[in-house]
């Protein structure tokens, strides 16, 4: 069961955008942490420090291909793997163990052997080549035996891997991040080829598979309905899967073919949130099932549904994720935008020469403004004049200014 946090219903007025926001961040907890090999752990913010078990390098080794030697020279060369007494040299390649009675290591560009297996320094080597330690890789040269590598809540990238490897770990315990199951709905919905009148081409499938890794979630798949009850109650069930976070499309409404809200009831869940007061995007609802599981109910519209889920989705996948909660940066507005009394307006927009100015084609059913977008803004209820500073949060996919962090208890 997941951890949660009890938060009533905001039933005396309209959940302002900001406080909707706050109340995804608040109502869960980190999922706990666990532990995963390396090839599956990019991206992951790992939960412990990761410790050196061992010196790196954990031997000497050589930084050339030539000879390990003894002295000065000349050198007589012999076998490899015997210990080196003064005047003896034997072949070493680059990364090879430094014989016990080295001094330095004589790169093949420097030396000569000839046919009685007498090496000599060559009388243009670089200065310097027989001195001790020369083209030797001292054991613990990059770190030493308890050394930490990796503080916790790096996320990790291809290179920390490789260094995690290298000092001797095979699995690491990381931060998990939420599982995230999607329920598509609508049995006009096609999903290829060109929608008939009375047909729409699904706007959600390729892009929720897409953007639920970018908030920090794993895609665990889609389940696509029809508009029936029957179906609502098996899909929100989840049988056969236990996902952190449902995001369902459509049905948010309280017509008789929405069935968001009888279906969470009937499995015993609770409404955390039930409408928000912007715009597009209020009939967005978020709920909890009694085993902790959350399920965020998106409207129907492509572009409504998308700020719903930057609005509750984004904040949840982080707490849930133990990243911290993101506040918009205030950036000035570069144009005059009308009020709309009791709703926050939430657009997508452009950036320029540091002013942000509202995209075009953004009706709740349009995707071609979001497209184009380099974030998007959340105008107050009373509107904004150019000039002033209005929020403006990034979408997934880009990050436009330097949007403040803050962790909220």
């Amino acid at each position: 069961m997941l951890a949660h946090k009890e938060l009533p219903v905001r039933s005396d007025h309209a959940t302002t955008w900001e406080e909707a926001r706050q109340l995804a961040y608040r109502c869960a907890v980190p999922l706990p942490s666990a532990t995963t090999s390396l090839d599956m752990a990019v991206g992951c913010a790992v939960a412990q420090d990761v410790i050196a078990r061992m010196d790196l390098p954990h031997y000497a080794s050589s930084a050339m291909d030539g000879w390990a030697i003894n002295g000065t020279g000349p050198w007589t060369v012999v076998r490899s793997g015997r210990r080196l007494s003064a005047g003896e040299a034997s072949v070493i390649a680059t990364g090879g163990l430094i014989p016990a009675g080295a001094t330095s290591v004589l790169r093949k560009e420097s030396g000569r052997m000839d046919d009685g297996g007498l090496l000599t320094l060559l009388p243009d080597a670089k200065p310097g080549e027989t001195v001790p330690g020369r083209h030797i890789r001292p054991a613990g040269e990059e770190a030493t035996a308890g050394d930490n590598l990796i503080p916790a809540g790096t996320v990790l990238n291809p290179a920390h891997l490789a260094l995690a490897a290298v000092a001797g770990h095979d699995n690491v315990l990381v931060q998990r991040k939420p599982g995230v199951a999607v329920v598509l709905t609508g049995s006009e919905v096609i999903t290829s080829g060109e929608p008939a009148p009375g047909q729409v081409r699904d706007a959600f499938g390729p892009q929720l598979n897409a953007v639920i890794p970018q908030l920090g979630g794993i895609a665990l798949g889609q389940t696509r309905i029809g508009d029936s009850y029957d179906e609502w109650l098996a899909a929100l069930a989840g049988a056969g899967q236990r996902p952190d976070v449902t995001i369902t499309t459509g049905g948010t409404g309280k017509s008789g073919t929405d069935h968001f809200r009888a279906a969470v009831e009937a499995l015993g869940g609770r409404l955390l949130l039930d409408g928000v007061a912007m715009r597009p995007g209020h009939p967005a609802v978020m709920a909890e099932l009694p085993d902790g599981r959350f399920i965020i109910g998106l409207p129907g519209n492509p572009l409504a549904a998308m700020l719903a889920l930057m609005t509750l989705g984004e904040p949840l996948l982080a707490a849930l994720g133990n990243r911290p909660f993101r506040a918009a940066t205030p950036m000035l507005s570069g144009a005059d935008i009308e009020p709309v009394p009791g709703k926050t307006r939430l657009m997508p927009c452009s950036i320029v020469h540091g002013l942000v100015f509202p995209a075009s084609h953004t009706g709740p059913g349009m995707m071609r403004g979001l497209a184009w977008a380099d974030g998007y803004m959340a105008v107050p209820p009373e509107g904004a004049a150019a000039g002033e500073p209005v929020p403006v949060l990034p979408l997934p996919w880009t990050t436009p200014g330097q949007p403040g962090e803050v962790r909220l208890g």
